[in-house]
């Protein structure tokens, strides 16, 4: 059976209060309009996704131009049933259409599945929950026999239906060849002047279809968010989701709510993480991993037994076992920690490799580098990579001793166990085991007195 899905995405959204459009505002630093079609071609694989859009529709296709995904423009926004008319040609060979929404980013993929299964049996099925104040969502209207006979809009509903609290999410499964028979039939005569999906429901009534309703895990699954403070609350209970999945996988967590998860963590065995650590991309923390706080840690691997000291940043990096990072360590792209290296406070690493057991341990920039095993480098040391232009490399073998306050002007090779002076400026190559002394003579001028302030 073929399955597309139509995703409605074309509201501006006035009550964010922004210039962004609704469903570019994030979740995890994700779009929500991002979640939604994540789960969709999750829960149905060889799905063909459109995505109505209006409000800011170049920026919408702009941001999201890497997904698989056809745009369908709406031009004015008359209501989500002309939203789904709009998309009607795209999914005429279809024998199933999957409506979800831009602005419901958490819907899981298990729940579509559900719903497609039970649509697949009867023709039409609703996600449908019961909420304790169902103010302002449409109710679902059963009859006598608890079938569904129509979903009524809050603001054109009776005082007896607005006591119902089973509502509609909007979202649903119908038969392809019944939907594009309804569509063309839905009316705007109604208090919000706009053509109704949900209309619908009466239609496939009147043409004696079973309408199946299936259920979320949680509320939370079917929230819509119209305004920051409705994102906020997602944001919380999605973070709170993914931390209990942390913990359950192995790691502790100092605090849960004080974490914030934006991509995939993948943690070993007595993981240590602690409050305001911030994940982005692909993390892996392997076994006895220690994440001190207010630590970024951004697509990158950190090997067993290594403490990340506080405030420090890993981005697209490799740290392999034993490494000591922090506080205050910075290691950009590129770089590549071997087991037992150290980078110390205040110490920024770039496109570099830092061999076994070597020790950056305070005040350096280390950038374009090759380091060897057992090196030391001395604070305020400095590679001097770039020329205004170019970037050159600094290749520092295994063993050598660099004095701090060294400037190493790439590209330059510093040999097996070879040291250069503190205070040097190394613009030549050095042979290994000799001493490199780049610096001015002292001087030391007897008789000399400070200047002394004028009154």
């Amino acid at each position: 059976m073929k399955v597309d899905t139509v995703i409605l995405a074309a509201g501006q959204g006035t009550r964010m209060k922004s210039n962004l459009p609704k469903v570019l505002h994030e979740i995890a630093k994700k779009p929500m309009l991002a979640h939604v079609i994540e789960a969709a071609q999750q829960a149905v694989t060889e799905s063909e996704t459109h995505v109505v859009i209006g409000h800011g529709s170049e920026q919408v296709k702009s941001t999201l131009s890497n997904y698989p995904v056809s745009w369908v423009l709406q031009e004015q926004q008359l209501g989500t049933g002309h939203a789904v008319h709009q998309a009607i040609e795209h999914v005429a060979s279809s024998d199933l259409v999957l409506i979800l929404y831009g602005d419901v980013p958490l819907l899981k993929q298990e729940t579509i599945q559900q719903l497609i299964n039970a649509a697949q049996q009867t023709g039409f099925a609703l996600l449908t929950v019961t909420l304790a104040d169902a103010t302002g969502y449409g109710r679902i209207v059963r009859n006598s026999e608890e079938k569904i006979t129509a979903i009524v809009e809050h603001k054109d509903a009776s005082s007896e239906q607005l006591a119902i609290n089973e509502i509609n999410t909007g979202i649903m499964a119908v038969n392809s060849e019944k939907l594009q028979r309804w569509l063309p039939k839905l009316s705007n005569d109604n208090a919000q002047g706009e053509y109704y999906l949900t209309d619908i429901v009466a239609m496939a009534v009147a043409d004696g279809m079973t309408i199946t309703a299936v259920h979320p895990t949680c509320e939370q699954e079917v929230e819509g968010v119209n305004n920051k403070v409705q994102l906020a609350k997602l944001e919380r209970w999605y973070q709170q989701q993914l931390a209990e999945a942390l913990m359950i996988a192995g790691a502790t967590l100092r605090d849960p709510n004080r974490v914030d998860i934006r991509g995939e963590v993948t943690v070993g065995k007595d993981v240590i993480i602690d409050v305001n650590a911030v994940f982005e991309g692909n993390v892996t923390l392997s076994d006895n991993v220690t994440i001190e706080p207010n630590c970024i840690l951004k697509d990158c691997q950190i090997g067993s037994n290594t403490i990340v000291k506080a405030n420090s940043i890993i981005e697209d990096s490799v740290v392999h076992d034993n490494c000591d990072i922090g506080p205050f360590a910075r290691l950009r792209p590129g770089t590549e920690l071997a087991e037992k290296a150290k980078v110390g406070n205040f110490v920024e690493t770039k496109k570099t490799t830092i061999g076994a057991g070597s020790k950056v341990n305070h005040l350096s920039y280390v950038g374009d580098a090759e380091v060897g095993a057992g090196v030391n480098i001395g604070a305020g040391t400095i590679t001097c990579n770039y020329d205004g232009a170019n970037k050159f490399k600094t290749t520092i073998e295994d063993n050598v001793f660099i004095g701090s306050n060294t400037s190493l002007v790439a590209p330059v090779t510093v040999s097996q166990g070879a040291t250069t002076g503190a205070g040097s400026t190394i613009t030549k190559n050095v042979p290994a085991n000799e001493l490199a002394i780049g610096r001015a003579r002292q001087t030391n001028l007897g008789g000399w007195q400070r200047p002394t302030k004028k009154s």
